[in-house]
């Protein structure tokens, strides 16, 4: 397998209620920063043969630091992010591109690309090589787990509930989500063409590419995203429950 990851770790996490300028990806759980465990990850997944990571340029110091004191070795470049989290993806998918032009040779554009938020520390190297896997097989694939409670559609008052979906049929999106390269590529630049954004990169893919299915990886619930204040005890349970495993 050949895949490149792009990790989205620029957010400044306003949920978190954190002081201006501080990183989510950067507070610590079990004594590493979030962006520690996330690399790591991507590192001992056999499947990622390169890493590109877009945050602000105050933590570029800090990253490449970890990753010289860890052994990040795949940590290819790190790039500064945009103003939104798609800018800051397509500015790694740049990245990517001019490296691929600079050695003359298409051939070096690897199969998958995998993009992932780098507030998701507990994905695991096996979760990695099977959503790049599905992705080359399928051509998109993104891992989801089955909501826990009821989902109520909003009517057109926002104050009252409209009908109760079908919480079969639904799914809660995760990452990484994995795509073969080029079609990743082309659903960014028609993306910036026509200057629409979307909440994720599966949306791009299925606005530009219709035809083109996506593959489910369903996952358990460790996968979390830090987001607000109260994930960050769920995330200490988490690891303690990994590290009573290992």
């Amino acid at each position: 397998m050949n895949a490149i990851a792009i990790i989205a770790a620029s957010g400044i996490g306003k949920r978190m209620q954190l002081k201006d300028g501080q990183s989510k990806q950067l507070l610590e759980i079990g004594g590493f920063p979030v962006v520690y465990h996330t690399l790591k990850a991507f590192q001992m997944a056999s499947s990622v043969g390169a890493v590109y990571v877009a945050t602000t340029l105050e933590n570029r110091g800090i990253l490449e630091d970890m990753a010289a004191t860890n052994g990040f070795s795949k940590l290819k470049a790190i790039v500064e992010g945009g103003k939104e989290r798609q800018d800051s993806i397509y500015n790694c998918i740049k990245a990517i591109e001019q490296e691929r032009r600079s050695t003359g040779s298409s051939s070096s554009l690897a199969e998958t690309i995998l993009v992932h938020d780098g507030a998701r520390p507990f994905i695991t190297p096996d979760e990695i090589n099977e959503i790049s896997r599905l992705a080359m097989q399928h051509g998109a694939c993104v891992p989801a787990n089955r909501p826990k409670d009821t989902i109520k559609y909003v009517g057109e008052n926002p104050e009252f509930f409209g009908e109760t979906l079908d919480r079969s049929k639904l799914l809660q999106v995760q990452t990484p989500q994995g795509f073969r390269s080029g079609l990743l590529i082309q659903a960014h630049q028609q993306a910036e063409l026509e200057g629409w954004y979307a909440t994720d990169d599966a949306a791009l893919v299925e606005r530009f590419f219709p035809e083109q299915p996506i593959k489910i990886f369903e996952t358990g619930y460790h996968n979390i995203k830090i987001t607000t204040p109260e994930d960050i005890p769920v995330a200490e349970a988490i690891f303690s429950q990994i590290s009573a495993r290992s």
